[in-house]
């Protein structure tokens, strides 16, 4: 145990001193007692021994290992701890009081969203009651570096502020500091990531019956306020809400299987093979078994055959991809994949990925460069007239593989094994390998989901057929909605047997891409435990944003959706975001085999060991390995994990 106080303390401290005094001469200290000769006194009031047992043990004295080192600081005590715990709170209220004393002695710079004005203006503005409030808003994020106040970016609460002050919600003499009107969000949302409601809580001016109105008069046509609701004083949108229920829209053409000629495609057949599972894998794949055959067949091999041998031979090289396979494949003219332009199969050469998935069109152009590059028969056309021919044709082909997937329509069938994967999430389940710097014993891992949801009406726009997937939860932590939609995604794209996604939830560590940030939408917080107490405690109405939804609902279409589609319809951000996953010429991502999480631990010849398990695996939306732009201005790291 822990002595209790100083005065239970103060013999043995007496009698370590007196010990230690007695031993000077470096020929009368003995070996077991060298580690207590130097050990500083304790300060006052406090005593540097622990009680093993029956024995006195002291910082630095020999116990085995741990501690041995002289001078090495102990394990601090709980009621230690508690006397040294520091009032984070109290901290930060100390730090933003010493920043707008700096502000206010002209020391310091106003954020871009506050306003200083004159003690003039300030003496002549009359003072007005504020009341306490849950403002009810709507956004798309494109534009912004996310939902929280930035000091020198621009972000939707920053423009959110400015309107309060602009339309008279909040007072002159507030307008410097958000923290004065006691300014709180609900959910947190990372840059360029949409929120069709999302909520804040503040004290604000309400007197006047047009407020709403002036706000939105103040606000660019991407920000919305809904309206207010009137709350208890003390209530906080971070603290009282519940849970959150997020959409991810989706192109159908996401669960196309891979290519046959891509990395993916060829170790998902022999993988099948080798356990012996290709009757169910086949099964598994009925409803798309021979897409990509009929798309090769009947229109990648009329385009190669407009072209010259030594043309085609050259584009087949480059819809090829490099590797252990290519000298068996290289003389094939019907054997082509969809990753031209987007993604090559080549082995990686450095320890960093970001090279190799960031911008795969230099592996083509490359191909290219050095086929034009060649000595040319005096017959032959410039090298410049080549280059053009063969860049047009590569524009050809690519452009034909994403009008295949464009015109893919989902069947009902391929729906209902997307809903039965999702099924696997409801519960609390174990999420270390759907986040970041998380283990499977870290009881934050574990996270409730009440609902994941896939609409089983498609939504046909442009020509491309959308899904849309709800997830319910009660909280999320970073990244976790997008690699549970990656995870889906590849589960039923590769027709892998179902139980991996309990496998995925296991202690066994796997690295799963996310999908891209482009189809991530906040629909709404919820906030039923409030709800049920605000008529009857406190006398005020609920938060909903039922009484919204014909607003909310056009401000969707328009704002959000339509921002979406034509997104993807210029970036082709999905297509390529699985070229990049299927072409990816690592053991990474294998677990969806048949071959299973075994896969993983098998090493593909020629692949360089440079890179960690996790540095070469998590893609990101545009191709971009798990770097995210660097997580460090627009990652969600709140403690309640909110997604973005």
């Amino acid at each position: 145990m822990e002595p209790s106080s100083p005065s239970t303390m103060a013999p043995a401290a007496q009698k370590i001193s007196s010990t230690t005094n007695a031993r000077q001469g470096p020929h009368t200290t003995s070996e077991s007692d060298a580690g207590t000769a130097k050990i500083p006194r304790p300060r006052e009031g406090q005593a540097d021994e622990r009680k093993l047992g029956s024995r006195v043990v002291l910082r630095g004295a020999r116990r085995g290992g741990r501690g041995s080192g002289q001078g090495k600081r102990r394990d601090m005590g709980r009621t230690e701890w508690a006397m040294n715990k520091v009032d984070k709170r109290k901290r930060n209220e100390d730090e933003q009081a010493a920043k707008r004393q700096r502000v206010d002695e002209g020391k310091a710079e106003l954020p871009i969203y506050a306003t200083k004005f004159s003690d003039e203006v300030l003496a002549a503005e009359a003072r007005r009651p504020k009341k306490k409030v849950a403002v009810l808003i709507g956004y798309a994020g494109t534009g912004y570096k996310g939902m929280q106040l930035t000091h020198d970016q621009k972000t939707i609460e920053g423009d959110l502020f400015q309107a309060f002050v602009a339309a008279g919600a909040i007072s002159k003499a507030n307008a410097d500091d958000p923290k004065k009107s006691s300014f709180v969000r609900c959910a947190r949302t990372d840059k360029g990531v949409h929120a069709a409601g999302n909520v804040i809580s503040l004290k604000l001016i309400v007197e006047d019956v047009d407020i709403v109105k002036k706000i939105n008069e103040n606000l660019t046509p991407q920000i919305r306020v809904w309206g207010f609701e009137r709350t208890n004083n003390s209530f906080s949108a971070y603290q009282a809400v519940d849970s959150r229920i997020y959409e991810y829209l989706i192109p159908s053409h996401s669960f196309l299987p891979p290519h046959p000629s891509s990395f993916l495609g060829r170790s998902c057949d022999e993988w099948a093979e080798k356990k012996g599972d290709m009757e169910a894998y086949k099964k598994r794949q009925e409803e798309v078994l021979g897409y990509w055959e009929k798309v090769d067949e009947e229109v990648i091999k009329p385009i190669l055959a407009e072209y010259d041998a030594e043309i085609r031979n050259i584009l087949e090289r480059a819809l090829w991809l490099k590797g252990e396979d290519h000298d068996r494949v290289k003389n094939s003219s019907t054997a082509v994949g969809p990753e031209i332009g987007t993604g090559q199969e080549t082995q990686p050469e450095s320890g960093k990925v970001e090279e190799e998935v960031t911008k795969p069109e230099e592996n083509m152009e490359t191909d290219i460069k050095e086929s034009t590059d060649t000595h040319q028969p005096a017959s032959q056309p410039p090298k410049h007239s080549r280059s053009i021919i063969l860049n047009e044709a590569m524009k050809r082909l690519r452009q034909a593989y994403i009008t295949a997937k464009r015109a893919y329509r989902i069947p009902a069938s391929r729906l209902t094994r997307i809903q039965e994967t999702l099924n696997f999430f409801v519960g609390t389940r174990n999420y270390h390998n759907y986040t970041i710097l998380k283990t499977f014993k870290d009881p934050s891992s574990k996270r409730l989901i009440k609902s994941f949801l896939v609409n089983p009406e498609p939504i046909l726009i442009n020509g491309t057929e959308w899904l849309s997937l709800k997830v319910h939860g009660q909280s999320f932590m970073m990244h976790q909605i997008r690699k549970m939609v990656g995870m889906v995604a590849l589960v039923v794209r590769c027709g892998c047997d179902p139980k991996r996604m309990v496998e995925s939830m296991g202690p066994e560590n796997i690295s799963i891409p996310r999908a891209p940030s482009l189809g991530l939408l906040l629909e709404r917080p919820i906030f039923d435990s409030y709800n049920k107490r605000a008529k009857r405690d406190y006398g005020k109405e609920s938060i909903d944003f039922d009484k919204f939804r014909t607003e909310m609902d056009l401000f969707k279409q328009q704002q959000i959706y339509e921002r979406m589609y034509r997104d993807e319809e210029k970036e082709n951000v999905f297509g390529n975001f699985f070229n990049h996953v299927d072409s990816f010429p690592s053991e990474t991502f294998l677990f969806v085999t048949s071959g299973g999480i075994e896969a993983t631990r098998t090493k593909i010849n020629g692949y360089t060991d440079q890179m960690s398990h996790v540095e070469h695996a998590l893609v990101d939306a545009d191709g971009n390995p798990d770097a995210e732009d660097d997580d460090d201005d627009d990652a969600v790291k709140d403690i309640h994990g909110d997604e973005g």
